[in-house]
């Protein structure tokens, strides 16, 4: 085995980039596998599922994250290692990968058991969503290859590879958006999962024909949609002036909260109010809710708790987002977990792409020549700016029909002005195409 044929193995699978760790004597079994002092690794590997676990006889309070991990084997199969999971330690914070060895057929144990240095640890996700391993010995032909190599990209404590598929992806990104805003007006449409084009006739619709022009399908995956890439849409109404928009970052539902235990119904009914404009039997919920500001008509207040705005440090593993009244009750809260699994893949590298839209006769769109960039995120970066208030819970939940046959509509939103994006990312730019 050299590195050629190591890479080679990795881009049968699908995968885009090795990311390479050169491993201390305490990355090993027993003592976990060192990942970073942020939780930026978590933007290049799939997560299942994040729970939390509360302090312990060592007051170390912590999340869990599950992974699909396997070990590419000498012999180039792949052998899952089913128990493989990350330990994330908010305090600190710091990232840590154990369980690697467990219920493995063919483990690198001989290299994993000892306190070895210098050997090197390959790390990549294919495009199944698995996340590979290898690890060879210091004096190995891979090792003395690789550590030959100058490479100048890094993330965290890894080095990056690019393989030859994605070298180019930004450039090509780029080259499209340019493609897409000189077709000028494009009618509204959007993709269903089997790529047929429909028309797209609601006012939410400049994502969708952006999508569709790109050929991105509709999937239930929170995964970058484009070349790596997260791409979102945003309207503005002037394109020299894309700073001054509001852009939605997500829409998670609630994890907990009356909301959740109770029911939406129950939490409309408790902390809604009737329709402003006067249409009978319905009540609304929404309004622009900003940490620490109690809203004039929900009478909730937007409070982190379990976040130190000071550190900018998550300081409790069950912390959360929380909607609280003035009985210190919780309306409605999304716990710092779910929201993590949610952000970090998905926005790591993320497009943002302004346009026109014209609602007179067929909708149509028209997408701007300059785009903004982002890249290498946080989900601590997150909760900064929502501490400061720029990020902010902007709802749209509504019961119609209330006394009758009440039909609710959810719609829960996060959302941010375009002038804050860069706070977002470690590198932002606004990029003119092409």
């Amino acid at each position: 085995m050299n590195l050629q044929n190591l890479k080679k193995l990795f881009i049968d699978n699908g995968c885009q980039k090795i990311y390479v760790k050169e491993l201390s004597p305490n990355d090993n079994s027993k003592n976990q596998v060192y990942l970073g002092g942020s939780f930026e690794i978590l933007n290049i590997l799939p997560l299942s599922e994040i729970k939390t676990e509360e302090a312990g006889d060592w007051n170390r309070e912590r999340f869990k994250a599950s992974i699909n991990f396997s070990w590419i084997g000498d012999d180039g199969n792949l052998y899952p290692a089913p128990n493989s999971q990350l330990i994330l330690y908010p305090k600190y914070p710091e990232v840590r990968f154990s369980g690697f060895l467990a219920r493995c057929q063919n483990p690198p144990s001989e290299l994993m058991t000892q306190r070895l240095a210098d050997r090197l640890f390959f790390l990549s996700v294919s495009k199944q969503g698995i996340v590979l391993g290898s690890v060879v010995a210091p004096d190995s032909e891979i090792a003395q290859e690789f550590n030959r190599i100058k490479i100048d990209k890094q993330l965290g404590v890894f080095k990056i590879i690019e393989l030859p598929q994605t070298v180019n992806n930004k450039e090509r990104l780029l080259t499209e958006l340019y493609r897409v805003h000189q077709l000028d007006w494009i009618t509204s449409k959007r993709l269903d999962r089997n790529g047929n084009v429909l028309p797209c006739l609601s006012s939410n619709c400049g994502g969708y024909t952006l999508e569709a022009e790109l050929g991105i399908t509709p999937n239930g995956y929170s995964e970058p949609d484009y070349l790596g890439w997260e791409v979102k849409q945003f309207g503005v109404s002037n394109f020299e002036r894309i700073g001054s928009s509001v852009i939605t970052l997500m829409t998670p539902e609630p994890t907990d909260g009356i909301y959740k235990t109770q029911g939406t119904e129950e939490f409309l009914l408790k902390y809604g109010y009737a329709d402003k404009t006067g249409r009978e039997d319905r009540i609304n919920f929404g309004g622009v809710h900003k940490t620490g500001i109690r809203h004039s008509s929900t009478n909730l207040e937007l409070q982190l708790i379990g976040f130190d705005m000071e550190s900018g440090k998550i300081r409790n593993s069950s912390g959360r987002i929380a909607l609280v009244d003035t009985n210190g009750n919780e309306a409605a809260a999304w716990s710092f977990a779910s929201m993590l699994l949610h952000w970090n893949r998905k926005h790591n590298q993320a497009c943002y792409v302004p346009s026109l839209s014209d609602t007179t006769g067929n909708r149509k769109y028209k997408y701007g020549d300059k785009v903004i960039l982002g890249s290498g995120t946080d989900f601590q970066f997150f909760l900064k700016q929502m501490a400061v208030g720029n990020i902010y819970y902007d709802p749209g939940i509504k019961m119609e029909n209330v006394s009758i046959s009440p039909k609710i509509k959810k719609r829960s939103q996060f959302r941010i002005r375009s002038q804050y994006l860069s706070n977002l990312y470690k590198e932002s730019e606004i990029v003119t195409l092409p």
